[in-house]
């Protein structure tokens, strides 16, 4: 999953797609959307010159070619130096859907390189309906690189196994960000859902430039400053489902929002299970490994061949109506 590596396993996007925590220079990606010379940004690749024109969100299938896992920075230090340092709460978050927009976009594990892809089910684009009164996606959303939720780990706290995918970020400031940038949050505080049985961290976090960071530092500042907003979160990821005739979702420690030393601890241990995965050191199932970064990994290849797979991404323009993205749902609670 979350290889830092220019171009696979860990890289998402921006110069050095993302590594989990701080000390990165890491930029956001030149372009917002989606296009060639997003993708060999998004890898660590030299980008081409100069950058496509008029490139647009790919927006069914292809997003930007970012690996998911990836160290912010292009050096033969351990990657794991970036996220366990604890004395900074500065991670980099990987934007997958803006807010207020319905399409279930996802970083594609089992592909090289690890895009951000719109997800498919019975062949079918899938989009997140909209419940009364939400509108989509009501954070941005995203992911936290170099993470791993292992399917074959139970949690103590949950009971529950990992679901296979770096940890889920809902990011709650006041800027809506393009598919695909990575930018600086903190950690507020996280929410632990039980999705049909699995273990699905979603970590509450605020871009580090947003008006309000500098006083919202922990879980109850949230409650505080944005009254209301964790109750819709709650809510929001219990009924998402709903729609599709499954039913609600349900939560450990009673829908409870941890704080941050808490989430700081889930980020912590997820790290160590990513780095298993990269070296190798346990079942990876069907996630695509390939990165450029990370010296030791048996997964590493090299930039040529990483610029081989970031060319061979097509470059669809084309964006289809979705009539689910205009329905509302009303639903008895």
């Amino acid at each position: 999953m979350p290889t830092p590596a220019a171009g696979g396993a860990g890289v998402r996007r921006g110069r050095a797609p993302g590594t989990a925590q701080q000390g990165s220079r890491l930029q956001p990606t030149p372009c917002a959307r989606c296009c060639r010379y997003c993708a060999q940004a998004g890898a660590g690749l030299p980008a081409p010159s100069p950058p496509l024109s008029g490139c647009r969100d790919r927006a069914h299938g292809q997003g930007r070619a970012a690996p998911w896992p990836c160290t912010a920075r292009r050096s033969t230090a351990s990657p794991t130096r970036a996220i366990i340092a604890s004395f900074s709460n500065l991670f980099n978050m990987v934007v997958e859907v803006p807010r207020w927009t319905n399409a279930k976009m996802e970083i594609a594990t089992k592909e090289p390189l690890n895009p951000i892809k719109q997800d498919v089910k019975d062949g079918k684009l899938r989009y997140v309906a909209n419940i009364f009164p939400h509108k989509g996606y009501i954070w941005n959303y995203g992911a936290l690189p170099q993470t791993w939720e292992d399917p074959h780990q139970k949690d103590k706290g949950t009971d529950c196994c990992g679901d296979n995918d770096p940890i889920d970020v809902c990011e709650i400031g006041s800027k809506i960000f393009s598919r695909g940038e990575v930018i600086h949050v903190k950690i507020l505080g996280i929410l632990a859902l039980i999705d049909e049985g699995e273990t699905d961290w979603k970590l509450i976090a605020i871009n580090v430039n947003d008006p309000e960071a500098s006083k919202i530092h922990d879980i109850d500042d949230v409650k505080k400053y944005k009254p209301g907003y964790l109750e819709a979160t709650l809510d929001w990821f219990r009924h998402y489902k709903v729609p599709e005739g499954k039913p609600e979702n349900k939560f450990a420690f009673n829908g409870e929002f941890k704080n941050k030393a808490f989430a700081l601890e889930v980020i912590k241990s997820t790290h160590e299970c990513w780095k298993a995965l990269l070296m190798k050191k346990c079942d990876r199932g069907t996630i695509n490994c390939t990165n450029v970064q990370i010296r030791d990994s048996p997964f590493r290849c090299t930039e040529e061949e990483a610029r081989s797979l970031v060319e061979l991404v097509p470059t669809s323009l084309h964006k289809e109506s979705n009539e689910e993205e205009q329905v509302w749902h009303f639903l008895d609670k």
